[in-house]
């Protein structure tokens, strides 16, 4: 086995005996699990296997995502954090610099959080209602970057309102479209090209990718705010 370092900073490639490769993030937290997740040890430092079938920016980087901007000491807006499995390696590639302000709108799911960032101190969880981002304004700073999973209708909408609050000048946005969420009856290509519109009225649209065959009829989209 052997460990190198992935293209994107915080994130790493595990080269398996057999050749194949995996993608890992160094553990933050020594020994903490977060979802079953697979550890390896390389030279006296941990990794934890990133599974793209439980993450869909995984998923995203192994199909060859061009652009990452989540990056060591990045602070981030997490809309629909659940109970932290992506958050996880978002904290590892962050760091102790950085910081995840985790928006969720399930206090049962947040509960489930809660154990996690008993020793992960750079995510702070709040419960709240992400379509409303102007009730969490007293908690959340101006942040570098805002991750996106909440299947919702209006999910791109749910983006611009945020990142109008919140998002610097020049900072990135990345939402998760799951096309079955917004219109069952149309084709998710068309889904997808029609929130690249809606997203391209207030933000640059720099990246769009397919998460299949990880996640069917998802893609990501990646936008810059001017």
């Amino acid at each position: 086995m052997n460990v190198k370092k992935h293209k994107f900073p915080g994130v790493y490639t595990v080269i398996e005996d057999d050749g194949s490769e995996r993608i890992a993030t160094k553990n933050l937290v020594p020994g903490q699990k977060v979802y079953g997740e697979r550890i390896v040890k390389w030279k006296g430092e941990e990794y934890r296997i990133w599974n793209p079938n439980r993450s869909k920016l995984a998923a995203a980087i192994l199909n060859d995502l061009k652009n990452f901007p989540i990056k060591p000491g990045t602070t981030v807006l997490y809309l629909g954090i659940a109970s932290g499995t992506t958050a996880s390696h978002v904290s590892d590639i962050i760091g102790w610099e950085g910081k995840i302000f985790g928006i969720e709108f399930s206090p049962r799911v947040l509960r489930e959080l809660v154990p996690l960032v008993e020793e992960r101190r750079n995510i702070i969880p709040i419960l709240g209602d992400a379509t409303k981002p102007e009730e969490y304004r007293a908690l959340v700073t101006k942040v570098d970057v805002i991750f996106e999973d909440v299947a919702q209708p209006t999910q791109a909408k749910i983006l611009v309102d945020n990142a109008k609050a919140y998002l610097k000048s020049g900072g990135y946005g990345m939402i998760s479209i799951k096309s079955r969420s917004i219109d069952v009856t149309k084709e998710p290509e068309e889904v997808f090209r029609e929130v690249e519109k809606e997203l391209g009225e207030y933000f640059e649209v720099v990246e769009r990718i397919s998460l299949e065959p990880y996640e069917k009829d998802h893609a990501l989209i990646v936008v810059r705010k001017p």
